[in-house]
């Protein structure tokens, strides 16, 4: 797209489209195909796919660098992971996404890195344990704790002893925070969740702004065969077209939800940032009780995924290889773009079981 400026929401619905020649389709088609003839960017499935391009085009261009889509936001996550050197320091959020943290500490339990877990929010500390490391990996805000880093310093001071930054943006997006602006290396999604924004596809992500760094990260999809599924791109660039209208939509209702949680008598530490659709709580009584008021919603969605078009929430500890550092009672709540009167009756209602 040409043009001084674009805002992100028209580069959302605007970017990874077909060339405007007569005849041509507004939406770049689904491509299925395993062999392309030779001459193009690719002649390989395994290498490319029309339907790739386009959203990595518009994802790329929101988070203002190079993006490269894998078959789940793990595949996108080990792909990063896999380029530490052997027995290299990485620094990692003590309470992170849980299938990040199961995969660091396996890599440690192998001898291939030196983990580092550290509070996310104590500055100093992420920048201490990064002073040798290879790899700072980040999510802010962190899932389920919702705790914000600051990124822009901790990069600053990484890049100082050569150390890399990646961050995982899934519950920000690219409309609410680009880390590559902010200093990061790479950017990560699960792609799963607000960016595709339907519960319809699994994918991932990832996105640099450095041409060697993209090179590498394209050769590990290529070699360990982490590929997207064509129609799952096309989903996902479909779906990122209407990401705007419905992080607006569900933001102004978590922000309202969060709001009036603060006022319950059988709820505590309620956790929201004050930007976003995520918004944690603990349930008074315990994991029992926590667990009951799950699964008592009619409106909202007991179930583990996030981001989507609907709310949906679940006890996080319920999680086998959730962190200890996430308490037995605390509620992870993905808000929607219901009606927001809608949403909080049955947040009340559940509530009322206890």
């Amino acid at each position: 797209m040409h043009g001084p400026d674009l805002s992100s929401s028209t580069i959302a619905v605007g970017a990874g489209r077909p060339a405007r020649t007569p005849g041509a389709p507004l939406n770049a088609p689904i491509t299925l195909a395993s062999a392309l003839v030779p001459g193009g960017d690719s002649e390989y499935g395994r290498h490319g796919n029309p339907a790739w391009t386009a959203f990595e085009e518009v994802l790329g261009a929101l988070e203002g660098g190079r993006a490269l889509a894998f078959a789940s936001g793990q595949a996108a996550t080990t792909a990063v992971f896999d380029l530490v050197p052997a027995r290299a320091a990485v620094v990692a959020p003590a309470a992170a996404y849980s299938g990040t943290l199961v995969q660091l500490r396996e890599r440690a339990r192998r001898g291939l890195i030196d983990l580092r877990l550290v509070d996310v929010t104590d500055t100093q500390a992420v920048i201490d344990a990064a002073d040798d490391a290879a790899l700072v990996w980040l999510e802010s805000p962190t899932n389920p704790l919702l705790e914000v880093a600051d990124i822009e310093r901790i990069a600053s001071e990484a890049a100082r002893s050569g150390t890399a930054v990646a961050v995982d943006n899934t519950f920000a997006t690219p409309l609410r925070q680009k880390p590559l602006e902010l200093g990061a290396d790479f950017v990560v999604h699960s792609a799963s969740k607000l960016i595709s924004g339907h519960s319809d596809v699994i994918l991932g992500a990832v996105v640099t702004g450095n041409d060697r760094a993209h090179r590498a990260i394209e050769a590990r999809r290529a070699n360990l065969g982490a590929i997207p599924g064509a129609l799952e791109c096309w989903l996902a660039t479909r779906g990122i077209r209407t990401l705007h209208v419905r992080l607006d939509r569900a933001e102004a209702n978590a922000r309202e939800i969060a709001s009036r949680l603060q006022t319950s008598r059988v709820v505590t530490g309620v956790r929201y940032p004050g930007w976003g659709t995520i918004v944690s709580f603990e349930v008074l009584g315990g994991p029992e009780t926590a667990q009951k008021v799950t699964e008592l919603s009619d409106v909202i969605t007991y179930a583990t995924s996030l981001g989507g078009v609907e709310s949906t929430w679940e006890r996080r500890r319920r999680h086998e290889q959730e962190p200890t550092g996430v308490p037995e009672n605390l509620v992870r709540l993905s808000v929607g773009i219901e009606d927001v009167e809608d949403i909080w009756y049955d947040v009340e209602r559940s509530l009322a079981s206890i």
